[in-house]
């Protein structure tokens, strides 16, 4: 039955993979993260690895869209405190920690220099 409903195509973890991806990572999720998502769920290594190179291009600007979403909430803290805890959402949010220290420093870089 499982065979049948596959060759139907009713059952494909790759197309999963695939929307769970674009779909997740439209609303701000890092690689990372969509990874340990997909690997909870069952799917695959290199069909999770297949589904995020697809999507790798556009990790540093959906990077800077989280953290511009973020940065009203961080005006009032002080330029430390707001560094750490825009870093620390961007970390939570599965982004590579290089990318998490090129946003920090864009987005806080005017501010870290007075």
């Amino acid at each position: 039955m499982l065979a049948d409903l596959v060759a139907r195509g009713y059952l494909d973890d790759a197309a999963f993979a695939g929307h769970w991806v674009a779909t997740r990572a439209a609303r701000g999720y890092g690689p990372a993260r969509l990874r340990a998502e997909l690997v909870a769920r069952g799917v695959a290594r290199p069909l999770i690895d297949a589904a995020l190179a697809r999507d790798d291009a556009d990790a540093l600007e959906r990077a800077r869209a989280v953290a511009r979403r973020r940065l009203p909430a961080l005006q009032r803290a002080d330029l430390a405190r707001a560094a750490a805890r825009l870093r620390d959402h961007l970390l939570r949010r599965g982004h590579a920690a290089a990318i998490v220290a090129r946003v920090v420093r864009e987005c806080l870089g005017a501010r870290l220099d007075d």
